[in-house]
């Protein structure tokens, strides 16, 4: 047994969870500074303001990546409000549509991806560790200070967000602090063909067989397999917050593996 494990059957939950926000709290002092007052997130931080509850009584599509995209009729989202999430933009050519925002929160995707997601016209959200990629001038993305520990979900998105190992999960925050009643996810298939351990980062070797285009994590693109096991914790949580407002998640994903969430017949939703 590990040495944390031990410590966690001896203390108190009340008391580990002190333990476990005090030490996330010194870990993170070094970042404060920027993340508060740096001009770009004082900027991000009052977009953020102006975003608050602006689709209140709305629904919106999140988007995800996965194969089932290539059975899903997007065209059918046209005039809906949807997020995109890190490489769906390499649909927007054959859908002749962009999403309605655009949100990207790892480090490997935005690193190997700057151009592209500079050059995309919608209102985009990134970590804030990314904006080391970006060159200094005007503003370049509303960027949200998220992180890695300490599960939460974030109400108000212009403080700390926890990332559950998803975009996703961060996508369900910013529906929920724009005031979104409805969210329906298309696409997230919460299932991996590539084996390998949880948060790994790996080179692709060639076509990728998880995403709904072979050049999405393509030959020599280095990614992480994904986490689903912490997902999973973000989605109930996700789950649990909505409910408590009075608001519904749905999975209208054609095949997914995600059993979080109610499932939904997606052409229904379009009728």
């Amino acid at each position: 047994m590990s040495l944390k494990k031990t410590v966690k059957q001896i203390i108190p939950a009340s008391a580990w969870n002190v333990l476990r926000k005090t030490y996330s709290g010194l870990m993170h002092l070094p970042d404060l500074p920027g993340v508060y007052l740096h001009p770009w997130r004082r900027e991000s931080m009052a977009r953020l303001a102006e975003l608050k509850d602006i689709h209140i009584g709305k629904r919106a599509f999140i988007i995800g990546n996965g194969p089932s995209l290539k059975q899903t009729d997007l065209g059918k989202l046209k005039n809906e409000f949807t997020f995109g999430l890190n490489r769906i933009y390499l649909m927007f050519p054959a859908l002749g549509f962009g999403t309605t925002y655009f949100v990207s929160v790892n480090d490997l995707v935005i690193e190997q991806c700057t151009g592209d997601i500079s050059a995309l016209p919608m209102p985009k959200f990134l970590s804030w560790r990314s904006h080391r990629f970006f060159p200094a001038g005007s503003l370049p993305a509303t960027f949200l200070y998220t992180t890695y520990d300490n599960p939460t979900f974030a109400r108000d998105v212009r403080n700390r967000v926890w990332e559950s190992a998803t975009v996703t999960y961060v996508a369900l925050q910013l529906a929920f602090h724009m005031g979104f009643e409805q969210v329906i996810l298309v696409g997230v298939d919460h299932n991996s063909y590539v084996p390998g351990k949880a948060n790994t980062t790996v080179v692709a070797q060639g076509d990728d067989p998880n995403h709904f285009h072979p050049d999405y994590f393509g030959k020599g693109f280095r990614w992480q397999l994904p986490d689903f096991e912490t997902s999973e914790i973000g989605y109930r949580l996700a789950r649990q917050a909505y409910k408590a407002d009075g608001r519904q998640i749905l999975d209208a994903t054609i095949g997914g593996k995600l059993t979080i969430f109610p499932k939904a017949d997606y052409p229904s939703l379009l009728k």
